[in-house]
C-alpha cells in the first residue's frame, strides 16, 4: 500500500439529493476509485462528502481512520465538489431569513416581477413564495439622462449640471436624491432587532452608478450584516433579475457558508492552514472557485455544472468536430444540454421562479426522469411532471408509490433487479400495470385492445418523445440541425433510453463513457478553477471604441488573474477569454460574443447573429457588457478520445452473444419479448462491438441496446451507433393512444420549431423579443392541430385566418398605421382609423415576395385616410412577414418529415384523431356542469363601462356533452373601438373551457366542435366590416372570459382589463410633413379572481392577456420617463372569504413632451365577486399635469379612454383594478391585511396556495416561458 508520504490524492464529489458520487486517482494505484453514498445517511454518517474522503484515505494509506477522526490532507493534492446544498435550500425556500433594501417606489417589484404569470390556464395563478421576508425602502434616485431611442441625440456636457455624473458605462446619469445613510442606519437597526442578518441591495441604476449601493454596504457591513449587493454580484442593466439575484445571494450564501464551515472541521487545521487552496466548489458557470469565495448565488447548477465539464471534455473532439447534445436523465428530472467547442452560458434565466442574472451553463431541465409517475387522463398516455420522489418512490420500491418510468422499464426486462442498488418488488408493479391496462381498454376506442407490456411501453415513447421536444428546441434555439450532433448519455437512467431518444431526434450515434453514472464527480475532476469579471458599457462598436474596449479587458483580466494567483493558480496556467455582450440598435437580443482570432469581434456578432436569427442588419452594433473568464487550467487527468479509436471500427469483431453473462427476456416495442444477450460493460473485450437488442450493465446502470442498432467497445467508452432506420408501419383502423400522444408532441414540435424560425428571421421587438406570435400546424380542412406558443388571443382567429385567407380584423405588428403611432388609438370608431385593413392579399408568387405590394398595403393605403399615416415601421413590417414565409416554409419542410417517416394517411389520421380527443375532454367537461347544474342553463350579463351588455346563456346537452353558447341580449355595436370578431369570442370560449379542464389537453379546434355560439349580428361581438375592433383583443377579449367564468361560477372576476398605455412623438402630420420620433406601448398587470380554493394573486397579468412588462431600468434609458413608482395598490381586491389580488399603482413622470393615451375598461363598472365575495376596486387613470404659467399641478381624472398632449414634468399614474373575491367574508370587522403585507410563510417548496410541482429552467423553457407571455 502507498504510503503517508506519497502525496498526490485528487478527489472529486458530487453531492446529489439521492446520492453522493466520488472519484479518486491514488498513486499508486491502476485503477480509479470510484463509487456512491446515500447523500444522507444518519444511522453511519454525519456528512457523505467527509465520509467519502474517509474512505479514499484509508485506502489510499492502508491505515485505518475511525468515523469521526479530523482527516489529515497532508497526501491530498485536490477536492472539487459540487453541491446541491444551495439549489435544495431555494427549492424547499429554507434560506436564511432575508430583508430587501430597494429604491423608493419599488416595494413591490419582485413581486410583480415581469408581470407574466408562471401558468397560463392556472385560474389560482399560483406562485411560489418570495425569498425575502421584508422590505425597507431607500429614499434614493437616480435615472439615465437622454434616451436611447432619440432620433436626434444632442450631446450632453456633465460638467454643466452638478447633479450629473458619469456611469460605469460613460454615460451620463442624473441624482435626483443621494440617500440619507443615517435614516438607513436608522433602519437597519430596526431589522438587526427584528432578528435579520442578511440583507440584498438593490438601487435603480446601481449596474452603472453602484455608489449608494456601496455606501449603503459598508454601512450594513459595520454594524454586522452579511450583504449581497445587486451592483457587485453582476453589473448588468435590468433591475428586477439583479436584483432577485442579490436576494437570493443573500438568502443562500450563509447556508453555503454554515455547510462549509461544519464540513472544515472534519480536517485538521479545519483548511485554515497550507491545506486552504485544496477545496474547490464547482460553480454554475462550470468553473471551480477557492471553497472561501464561494457564494450561493453561484453555486445554484455547482452539480449538473459538472456533468456538463465531464461530456464536454470526453465525448467531444475538436479535430472530429461533432457537436454534442447532453443527455442527463436521473430520477425526478432530465438535464439537457449543447457543447459545440466552447461552453455556452446564458446569464439571466429562472430557476424555482427565481429570475437569476449570472453566468450559467444553460443547462434545461425537463419534468420527466425515472420517478415520473404515468398518468392515463382523457384518452392521452402522460409522463410527469409529478414526481414519486425519493419516498414513497416508484411503485416497484414496495411503499405504495404511483407506477413511474422505472416501473415501466423494471417490468418490461429494461432494469435487472440484480444490478438495482434496492430490492424491487416485481408483483406490485405487475399488479399495477394490469390494472391501468383494464382502465385504458375500457376508455379507449376501437376493439384492439392493449397489453400490459403495451402500456407500459407506450409510456416509455411518450417520456422519450417528451425529453426529445426540449433537445430539439435547444439545437434549433442556437441554429444548428439536432441530426448533426451526437448524443452523450450519462445519469442513471439514461442508458435506458438513450438509443430511443437519438433516434426521436435523428441522431446516429450515442456516447456513453464508463463513469457515466458519475460524469458530474468525474467532470469536477477536469473542471478548470474560473474568475469571472463583467462590467456594463454602453457604446457602439467601431474604431472610435474598440481602443478603449480593448484596455477594459485588459485590465479586467489583470484583476481575474490576480483572484486565480492568490487562488494559488501559477500565471504559467492562467489564460484569459474576452466577451463582448453586443446587440443591434433598436434590439433587445444581445449575443455574448467571445473575441475571434483575427479581434474583429464585429464580424463575430455578424456571423453569430446571421446563424442563430437568420439576418444581419446595416445598424449599428452596441456593446453592453465586457467580460472577462479567466482560467486556471485544469489537473492533468487521462483522457481517452474515442474517436482516434473509432477510425479502426470496421474491422472489430462481433461478440458472440454465446460469450455474455446471461441471456434474458427483455421487451422491445418493434419486437416484444425478445431473448437479449447481457454483457457486463467492464468484462467486454475491448474494441469489439455488439449487436442489439442486448442489454449491458456494470454496478451503476443499463444500458439497452436496441435491435436497430449496435454497440461499440472501446477503452473508456460505449458508443451505441443506430444502424438501420424503418418507417414507422402504423394502422389507421383504430386510433392507438400511444401514438395519438407521440403525434401531440410531433406536432407541437413542428409549431414550436416554426415559431424558432420565425422568432429568428423576424426584426420587431414586438415579435423577436415580445414573441407575440403564434405558429400553428392545421388539417387539410383548415382545423387547427398545435399552435405555439400558446397565445389565447391567437387560437380562435389562426384557423379563422387560415379559412379565410386573412384575418380582417386584427393586426399583431407594432405599427401599422393609423391615426396614432402604435397603431393602437384609444377613441377610433372606424376602422381605417386603426391603420392597414387587409382582407386578403397574395405575399408570395410563384415564389417571388411581393414587396410593392406589401408597401402599397401597408403605407400608401392607409396614408390615404384623413389624419392618418402609413405604416411608421415599414421595414420592420416587411422583414417580419418575410419571417413569417420562412416560418412556414419551415413547417412545411418539418411536416414532409413526418410524412416520409409515417406516410401521409396516417399523419392525417393522427391530426384528425388530436382534434377528437380535445374535443372528447371538452364534451366530458360539459356533462359534468350539466349534471353539477342539474341541466339548468347556464346566464350572466356583464356591462362594458359605456353601459354596453355583454349577456350569454350557456345551454348544455347533458346526454351527449355538447353546448350553445348564445350572446342573445349582447349591446349594439359600439361608437368606439371595443367592437369584437367572431374570432375574439371563440378564443376566449377556447381559453376558458381549458382553465376550467384543469388538465393538459391538445388545444386545437376539437376544443369548439362541441360548441354552437350564436351571437346576433351587427351587436359588439358582431360588428360590421367597418367597425373599429382595435381594443377587442384587448379589452373585450377580457371582459367575454370574465362572462364565460361569470356563467360557470368557476371564479370571481379578474381586473377586466388591459391597462394599455402608449406614449411617444413624431409621425405624419395634416401637410405630409414628417417628424421623428418614437413610440412605446405597454399592458399593466392588476388584481387576479379569487376561486373556492385561491386567494387571487395580486400584481399580474390575467385572462387572455400575459404580456410581460419592460424593465424599469431598461425602460428609463430607452425612453425619456421616470418611473416613480411601481408598486401593489394595496386594498384594491375584493374582500371574502377568498380575497381577490390588488392592483397596481404605475406612475410615469415625462422628460419631453409627448403625446399620451389610455384604454383601459372597469373604471366604471368594477370585477363582480363571486358566491357573495366583495367586489374588486376600480381602476383610476389621473394626468398630474404642472400648469405652465404658474407651475401648479392639478390633478385631472382621464377617465377610462383619452388621448392627450403632456408637457415636460407631468406624471401620469395608473392604478389598475383589483379583483373580485369568492365566497363572504367570515370577518368584515377585521383589519384588512394584504398579502404582500403578511408574514412569509416557508412551504419547503409549495406553491403559496398549496401542492408542489415540478418547474423547468433554463433556456428553453425561458423561451416557452416569453412566448406564454403576450
Amino acid at each position: 500500500m502507498p504510503s503517508v508520504a506519497e502525496a498526490g490524492i485528487r478527489i472529486a464529489i458530487d453531492r446529489g439529493g439521492t446520492f453522493c458520487d466520488f472519484w479518486a486517482q491514488v498513486p499508486g494505484h491502476e485503477n480509479d476509485l470510484v463509487f456512491k453514498l446515500l447523500s444522507v445517511c444518519p444511522d453511519e454518517y454525519e456528512d457523505a462528502p467527509t465520509e467519502g474522503i474517509r474512505q479514499i484515505l484509508e485506502k489510499a494509506t492502508g491505515v485505518e481512520i475511525p468515523k469521526g477522526t479530523p482527516l489529515d490532507l497532508t497526501p491530498v493534492e485536490s477536492i472539487r465538489m459540487g453541491t446541491t446544498v444551495a439549489t435544495n435550500a431555494l427549492l424547499e425556500r429554507k434560506g436564511e431569513r432575508t430583508a430587501l433594501l430597494i429604491t423608493r417606489g419599488f416595494r413591490d417589484l419582485l413581486i410583480i416581477g415581469n408581470q407574466a404569470r408562471p401558468k397560463l390556464f392556472d385560474l389560482s395563478v399560483r406562485k411560489l413564495d418570495r425569498l425575502y421576508e421584508t422590505v425597507v425602502e431607500v429614499d434614493e434616485r437616480v435615472t439615465a439622462e437622454g434616451f436611447s431611442e432619440d432620433p436626434e441625440p444632442k450631446p450632453i456636457h456633465i460638467d454643466s449640471d452638478p447633479a450629473l455624473v458619469e456611469g460605469l458605462t460613460g454615460e451620463p446619469l442624473r441624482i435626483l436624491k443621494k440617500p440619507d445613510l443615517e435614516s438607513v442606519r436608522q433602519d437597519l437597526q430596526k431589522l438587526w432587532d427584528q432578528g435579520f442578518r442578511s440583507l440584498a441591495v438593490a438601487l435603480m441604476h446601481s449596474y452603472n452608478f453602484p455608489d449608494h449601493e456601496l455606501a449603503i454596504g459598508e454601512l450594513a457591513k459595520e454594524m454586522g450584516f452579511k450583504v449581497s449587493l445587486s451592483s457587485q454580484l453582476q453589473s448588468m442593466i435590468k433591475i428586477v433579475p439583479r436584483a432577485q439575484s442579490a436576494v437570493a445571494d443573500a438568502y443562500l450564501s450563509p447556508i453555503t457558508e454554515t455547510y462549509l464551515e461544519g464540513f472544515r472541521r472534519s480536517f485538521k487545521g479545519e483548511l485554515l492552514d497550507d491545506h486552504a487552496n485544496k477545496l474547490l466548489l464547482s460553480q454554475s458557470h462550470g468553473g471551480l472557485v477557492k471553497f472561501t469565495e464561494f457564494t450561493g448565488l453561484r453555486a445554484i447548477l455547482s452539480g449538473p455544472a459538472g456533468g456538463v465539464i465531464g461530456y464536454a471534455k470526453t465525448c467531444y473532439d475538436p479535430a472530429e468536430g461533432t457537436p454534442v447534445l447532453g443527455f442527463d436523465m436521473g430520477g425526478t428530472s432530465t438535464d439537457v444540454s449543447r457543447y459545440g467547442g466552447t461552453l455556452e452560458h446564458v446569464f439571466e434565466s429562472t430557476t424555482a421562479e427565481v429570475s437569476i442574472q449570472s453566468p450559467q451553463l444553460d443547462v434545461n431541465t425537463v419534468a420527466a426522469g425515472g420517478g415520473s409517475i404515468l398518468f392515463w387522463s382523457n384518452g392521452l398516455f402522460k409522463v410527469g411532471p409529478e414526481s414519486a420522489g425519493a419516498f414513497p418512490g416508484p411503485a416497484c420500491y414496495g411503499n405504495g408509490g404511483p407506477l413511474t418510468i422505472t416501473d415501466a422499464n423494471y417490468f418490461l426486462g429494461r432494469i435487472l433487479p440484480d444490478y438495482f442498488p434496492r430490492k424491487l418488488d416485481f408483483e406490485r408493479v405487475q399488479k399495477e400495470f394490469l390494472k391501468l391496462t383494464e382502465v385504458v381498454n375500457a376508455e379507449k376506442h376501437g376493439d384492439d385492445k392493449l397489453s400490459p407490456e403495451e402500456v407500459a411501453m407506450g409510456f416509455i415513447e411518450v417520456a422519450n418523445a417528451t425529453m426529445a421536444r426540449p433537445i430539439r428546441s435547444l439545437s434549433e434555439g442556437r441554429g444548428f440541425e439536432t441530426a448533426s450532433h451526437n448524443l452523450a448519455s450519462f445519469g442513471g437512467a439514461g442508458g435506458q433510453h438513450a438509443v430511443a431518444i437519438a433516434r426521436h431526434l435523428g441522431i446516429r450515434r450515442v456516447l456513453i463513457h464508463r463513469l457515466s453514472s458519475i460524469l458530474s464527480a468525474f467532470g469536477m475532476a477536469l473542471a478548470d478553477v474560473v474568475v469571472e469579471k463583467q462590467e456594463p458599457e454602453s457604446a457602439a462598436y467601431g474604431p472610435d471604441s474598440s481602443a478603449r474596449i480593448q484596455e477594459r479587458l485588459k485590465v479586467l483580466s489583470e484583476r481575474a488573474g490576480l483572484d486565480l494567483q492568490a487562488q494559488g493558480i501559477p500565471t504559467h496556467r492562467i489564460e484569459h477569454e474576452h466577451f463582448l455582450n453586443m446587440r443591434y440598435r433598436g434590439s433587445d437580443t444581445a449575443l455574448m460574443i467571445p473575441e475571434p482570432t483575427d479581434g474583429d469581434f464585429a464580424a463575430a456578432f455578424v456571423e453569430r447573429h446571421h446563424r442563430e436569427f437568420g439576418f444581419s442588419q446595416p445598424r449599428d452594433i452596441l456593446v453592453d457588457d465586457v467580460r472577462v473568464r479567466s482560467v486556471g487550467k485544469a489537473m492533468d487527468v487521462p483522457i481517452s478520445n474515442p474517436f482516434e479509436q473509432l477510425k479502426d471500427s470496421d474491422s472489430f469483431p462481433v461478440n458472440d452473444p454465446s460469450t455474455a453473462k446471461a441471456t434474458r427476456k427483455v421487451y422491445f416495442g418493434s419486437t416484444g419479448w425478445t431473448d437479449a444477450a447481457i454483457f457486463h460493460i467492464n468484462a467486454m473485450p475491448k474494441h469489439s462491438k455488439i449487436k442489439g437488442p442486448a442489454v449491458a450493465i456494470d454496478e451503476t446502470q443499463t444500458i439497452i441496446i436496441e435491435d436497430d442498432s449496435e454497440a461499440i467497445v472501446l477503452d473508456e467508452h460505449l458508443i451505441l451507433d443506430i444502424v438501420s432506420t424503418k418507417n414507422k408501419v402504423i394502422g389507421t383502423d383504430d386510433v392507438d393512444p400511444i401514438q395519438l400522444s407521440v403525434f401531440g408532441h410531433r406536432f407541437m414540435s413542428v409549431a414550436e420549431q416554426m415559431g424558432r424560425t420565425l422568432q429568428k428571421t423576424s426584426i420587431s421587438t414586438n415579435i423577436k423579443e415580445r414573441l407575440d406570435y403564434s405558429c400553428a400546424v392545421f388539417s387539410a380542412a383548415g382545423g387547427l392541430v398545435a399552435n405555439a406558443p400558446h397565445i389565447p388571443g391567437h387560437l380562435g382567429s389562426m384557423s379563422t385566418a387560415i379559412r379565410y385567407q386573412a384575418d380582417k380584423y386584427r393586426g399583431h405588428h407594432a405599427d401599422i398605421g393609423g391615426i396614432l403611432a402604435g397603431s393602437m388609438p384609444p377613441n377610433s370608431t372606424e376602422l381605417w382609423q386603426e391603420g392597414a385593413a387587409i382582407e386578403s392579399f397574395k405575399m408570395v408568387k410563384e415564389g417571388v415576395f411581393d414587396e410593392e405590394g406589401l408597401v402599397e398595403e401597408l403605407y400608401v393605403k392607409p396614408g390615404k385616410f384623413p389624419g392618418c399615416s402609413g405604416t411608421r415601421t415599414l421595414k420592420d413590417n416587411i422583414a417580419d412577414l418575410k419571417a413569417a414565409v420562412a416560418a412556414n416554409n419551415r413547417g412545411i419542410h418539418l411536416i414532409q418529415a413526418l410524412v416520409r417517416e409515417y406516410t401521409w394517411p396516417v399523419v392525417r389520421f393522427y391530426m384528425e384523431a388530436i382534434q377528437r380527443n380535445a374535443e372528447e375532454a371538452v364534451r366530458s367537461l360539459l356533462k359534468t356542469f350539466s349534471k353539477r347544474f342539474e341541466g339548468h342553463p347556464l346566464q350572466a350579463v356583464d356591462y362594458l363601462d359605456d353601459g354596453t351588455a355583454l349577456a350569454l346563456k350557456v345551454i348544455i346537452n347533458g346526454e351527449d356533452g355538447s353546448a350553445k353558447f348564445d350572446f342573445t341580449g349582447t349591446g349594439p355595436e359600439a361608437f368606439n373601438n371595443l367592437n369584437t370578431p367572431p374570432a375574439v369570442m371563440f378564443s376566449g370560449i377556447i381559453y376558458c373551457l381549458r382553465c376550467m379542464i384543469s388538465s393538459e389537453i391538445p388545444l386545437n379546434q376539437g376544443c369548439l366542435a362541441p360548441i354552437e355560439v350564436y351571437c346576433p349580428p351587427n351587436t359588439i361581438l358582431s360588428p360590421s366590416l367597418k367597425a373599429a375592433t382595435v381594443g377587442s383583443n384587448v379589452e373585450t377579449s377580457q371582459r367575454i372570459v370574465d362572462l364565460i367564468f361569470k356563467a360557470f361560477r368557476a371564479a370571481a372576476a379578474s381586473q377586466g382589463t388591459c391597462n394599455n398605455l402608449t406614449f411617444g412623438y413624431g409621425g405624419t402630420d395634416e401637410h405630409g410633413n414628417v417628424t421623428k420620433g418614437f413610440g412605446y406601448y405597454e399592458t399593466i398587470a392588476g388584481g387576479a379572481g379569487a376561486g373556492p380554493t385561491w386567494d387571487g394573486q395580486s400584481g399580474v397579468h390575467t385572462n387572455v392577456t400575459n404580456t410581460r412588462i419592460t424593465d424599469p431600468e431598461t425602460f428609463e434609458k430607452r425612453y425619456p420617463v421616470l418611473l416613480r413608482e411601481f408598486s401593489i395598490r394595496r386594498g384594491s381586491g375584493g374582500k371574502g372569504l377568498r380575497r381577490g389580488g390588488d392592483g397596481c399603482v404605475r406612475d410615469i413622470e415625462l422628460r419631453h413632451p409627448m403625446q399620451v393615451s389610455i384604454l383601459s375598461e372597469r373604471r366604471v363598472i368594477p370585477p363582480y365577486g363571486m358566491a357573495g365575495g366583495g367586489e374588486g376596486g376600480r381602476g383610476v387613470n389621473l394626468w398630474h399635469r404642472i400648469d405652465p404659467v404658474d407651475g401648479t399641478t392639478r390633478t385631472i381624472s382621464l377617465g377610462g379612454k383619452a388621448t392627450t398632449e403632456m408637457n415636460t414634468g407631468d406624471r401620469i399614474v395608473i392604478m389598475t383594478p383589483g379583483g373580485g373575491a369568492y365566497g363572504p367574508d367570515p370577518n368584515p370587522e377585521k383589519e384588512f391585511i394584504p398579502a404582500e403585507e403578511a408574514e412569509v410563510k416557508h412551504t419547503n417548496g409549495k406553491f403559496v396556495n398549496g401542492g408542489a410541482v415540478f418547474r423547468a429552467n433554463g433556456s428553453v423553457a425561458e423561451r416557452e416561458a416569453m412566448g406564454a407571455s403576450n
